[in-house]
């Protein structure tokens, strides 16, 4: 079985749809974490409608995206671990499709795993599925992505991971010491821990027999995730001596010399 990890803020209608979605998808019991970082009163009726599926991190006071991660990957049981975002929305057998693939992948190779993404408009991930089916959570229908999800997975492999969600096991996020505390929020502590991961020599295999559905990140856009991502960019350069380089063609992360 798995650990699910979901980060929250106050964003309690995507965390809704995120915690319903991954309930009603998953055919084993999961340990479902969610992990409140400062606004217990915000999620309060979706956390009292979910409990009895949820274990509960609640911070009273915000931790920050990375700190409040790494706490959640610290109480997990299993060894495997999801890393999901809560404006992310699972497909039905998620769990079931992810363990097919981590035991065949992990055969050879240590790996993070990277279930592919559906998006309703381009983006700066190449490998996504491009397919409007709903920009927001109003016009978003759930049943329809999931049966849109059926009809195009397959056991479809590449080296192009490196995007949210990654499954991976609890030993090796330990090993390379999670996500960077230093980093407040925002992409460039994704690609700072991607980054960790290629130089551990970890495979960044994305799959296509799962897809996660997401919003194009419309619950993070604004002056202060620019802002921290700015200052993400610029604490990156002084951590690695330069700024963290994102192919888009294989999504590696490299230090520009």
């Amino acid at each position: 079985m798995i650990s699910v990890i979901i980060p929250t803020y106050r964003n309690p209608e995507m965390l809704e749809l995120c915690l319903r979605s991954a309930i009603k998808g998953q055919q084993y019991k999961n340990q479902i974490i969610v992990v409140v970082d400062g606004h217990y009163d915000i999620n309060k009726e979706v956390l009292l409608k979910y409990e009895m599926f949820i274990d509960l991190l609640n911070f009273e006071q915000n931790v920050g995206l990375c700190k409040g991660t790494n706490i959640g990957v610290f109480n997990a049981i299993h060894e495997k671990i999801l890393i999901v975002n809560d404006d992310n929305i699972f497909p039905m057998n998620w769990d079931i499709k992810l363990e097919n693939d981590w035991s065949h992948l992990t055969k050879k190779d240590r790996i993070v795993l990277t279930p592919n993404q559906i998006e309703p408009k381009p983006s700066m991930f190449k490998q996504f599925v491009i397919k409007n089916l709903g920009t927001d959570i109003h016009s978003f229908d759930l049943e329809k992505f999931q049966l849109y999800e059926e009809s195009i997975s397959k056991a479809e492999y590449s080296n192009t991971g490196s995007t949210l969600p990654i499954l991976m096991s609890k030993q090796d996020f330990t090993k390379l010491g999670g996500w960077d505390e230093n980093f407040m929020l925002g992409m460039v502590a994704d690609w700072d821990f991607f980054l960790k991961c290629q130089l551990d020599e970890l495979k960044m295999i994305r799959t296509n027999s799962t897809h996660f559905y997401h919003f194009a990140s419309v619950s993070t856009k604004g002056s202060e995730r620019q802002a921290a991502e700015r200052d993400g960019h610029e604490y990156a350069k002084y951590k690695w001596g330069s700024y963290i380089q994102h192919d888009s063609e294989t999504n590696l992360k490299t230090i520009k010399v």
